[in-house]
C-alpha cells in the first residue's frame, strides 16, 4: 500500500519531468513513456530566453530567504517573552496571535498593498514583499511551546547571575531549541517560495519578480506564441520545485526526528 501510494504522489512530479524534455509534446498516457530520441533540453532553453530562470531563482531565493530570516528572529523573540517573561497582558497576547491565524490573507491584500505601496512607498522592491509575511504565528506559536518545555530554574539561575534577557536568549535559550529552528525553516520555506499573488501584486518590476510570478506571466502573455508552450511551462515547474525538494530530501531525516521528537514531548 505505501509502494502504490508512493507511486500515486510522485508519478505528477516524474510526468512533469518527461514533459520538460520533450522536443514534441505528447499529453497522452503514452507520453509519459516517451521515445528517448524525442528528449532533449530545448524547453529550458526556450523558456530560459523569454523569463530569466536564474534570476526568477534568485528574486526567489531573496523573498524566501528574507521571509525565514524575520520569521526565526521575530518567532524566538516573541516565543520567548511569551512562555518565559511576565508582564500585564501577555494571554491577551498570545490569544490575539492565535486569532490572527484565522484570518485569511487574501481579506488584508487590499489594505496591506495601500498601506505598503502608498504609504510605505515600497512597492517594486524586495523588503514590499517580505514585510506582510515577516511575522509567521505558527512560528511563534512553535517555538512559545518549545521554550515552555524548558526548565524554568535555568533561567532564573541566569537571572540570578545578572544575565540580561536577550542574553539569556542567545546563549541558553536558543541553543535548546534548535530542532524548532529547524522545523520552522523547513515548514515556512515553502510557503513564500511558492507566493504568487502578493508578489505579483506589489512588483510591477519583472526584474524583481520570483520565479512563480514570472512563470505566470510566461503562461499569460508569452506562452501562446511558442513552439512547445507545454513542454516551457513544465520545465519552468521543474526548476520552481527542484530547489524545494532537494532542500526537503536533504533535510528529510532531521525534519522527521523533529516532527517526532515534538509529538512525544507533547
Amino acid at each position: 500500500m505505501l509502494a502504490v501510494g508512493a507511486f500515486v504522489f510522485l508519478f505528477p512530479f516524474y510526468y512533469m519531468l518527461i514533459g520538460s524534455l520533450q522536443a514534441s509534446p505528447d499529453t497522452s498516457v503514452a507520453g509519459a513513456f516517451p521515445n528517448p530520441a524525442n528528449l532533449s533540453l530545448e524547453n529550458y532553453t526556450e523558456i530560459n530566453d523569454r523569463i530569466s530562470l536564474l534570476i526568477g531563482l534568485m528574486n526567489s531565493g531573496i523573498f524566501t530567504g528574507g521571509v525565514i530570516l524575520c520569521t526565526v528572529v521575530f518567532g524566538l523573540l516573541v516565543g520567548y517573552a511569551l512562555a518565559q517573561m511576565q508582564f500585564r497582558g501577555r494571554g491577551v497576547v498570545f490569544g490575539m496571535m492565535l486569532l490572527v491565524q484565522m484570518i485569511p490573507f487574501q481579506l488584508l491584500l487590499i489594505p496591506l498593498y495601500v498601506m505598503i505601496a502608498r504609504d510605505y512607498g515600497l512597492a517594486d522592491s524586495y523588503l514590499g514583499m517580505i514585510l506582510p509575511f515577516a511575522i509567521n504565528s505558527t512560528a511563534v506559536f512553535v517555538f512559545r511551546q518549545y521554550f515552555l518545555q524548558l526548565p524554568a530554574s535555568l533561567f532564573e539561575a541566569a537571572r540570578i547571575d545578572g544575565a540580561s534577557e536577550l542574553r539569556i536568549l542567545w546563549q541558553i535559550a536558543i541553543p535548546l531549541v534548535r530542532p524548532a529552528i529547524v522545523t520552522a525553516i523547513l515548514l515556512t520555506f515553502i510557503g513564500p517560495w511558492n507566493e504568487f499573488l502578493w508578489p505579483f501584486l506589489i512588483t510591477k518590476d519583472a526584474a524583481l519578480q520570483p520565479l512563480a510570478v514570472s512563470l505566470a506571466n510566461y503562461i499569460s502573455n508569452i506562452a501562446a506564441t511558442a513552439s512547445n508552450p507545454f513542454g516551457a511551462i513544465l520545465a519552468g515547474a521543474c526548476v520552481l520545485a527542484a530547489p524545494a525538494i532537494a532542500l526537503f530530501i536533504f533535510f528529510q531525516r532531521q525534519f522527521i526526528s523533529n516532527n517526532l521528537g515534538s509529538s512525544v514531548k507533547g
